[in-house]
């Protein structure tokens, strides 16, 4: 079953396939990167084993901010304790220097892991694109069975040579069982 809108490429965020297995899915992904596709997105109930580098994600740098943002909340930590012990506030209690930076540690320890918390959150959200309350691919109507069985594969306007129509055949000719062009 094919749905037929007319070819012109500035109006389409893609054309979309369903694939009935997981397998289907990540051969259709190979051929479409063979084929010169590059951006495309797949859509599935589950994680597929492989997914991601057969449609060539990289890792993420995330792991490198949230690194940067512990050690972002540990200096603060340590700064604001110095600040207070130090500079503002020298009092002497029990004998001990002013700089006892050994009983700063669990404070350096508690805004390190919320600073890197924060990071890792705000992060995710900015790499995602959320929130994104609307995505063209939530005009097909078959794609609430994403969430039950079904896997879809989604090849974006803006991936290399995009001719709707010629795109839509190719989809076809790989075994999928629905496939649509999505207008933005």
């Amino acid at each position: 079953m094919t749905k037929k809108a007319s070819d012109n490429s500035s109006i389409y965020h893609g054309v979309i396939a369903e694939f009935s297995t997981s397998d289907d899915l990540i051969h259709a992904v190979n051929e479409s990167r063979k084929k010169g596709y590059v951006q495309m997105d797949a859509y599935s109930p589950f994680p597929v084993h492989g997914l991601s580098e057969a449609l060539g994600h990289r890792p993420s740098n995330l792991l490198v901010a949230v690194f940067c943002g512990g050690l972002i909340g540990a200096l603060t930590g340590f700064g604001l304790q110095y600040y207070l012990s130090v500079i503002a506030y020298p009092y002497n209690v029990g004998g001990r220097p002013f700089n006892s930076w050994v009983s700063f540690i669990p404070i350096i320890f508690e805004l390190a892991v919320l600073f890197a918390a924060f990071t890792a959150v705000f992060g995710m959200i900015g790499r995602n694109g959320l929130p994104r309350p609307y995505h063209p691919v939530f005009k097909v109507d078959r794609f609430e069975g994403v969430t039950r069985d079904k896997f879809f594969l989604c090849v974006e306007a803006d991936s290399g040579e995009f001719d709707a129509k010629k795109c839509q055949a190719f989809l076809e000719g790989l075994g999928s069982s629905y496939v649509e062009i999505i207008e933005k």
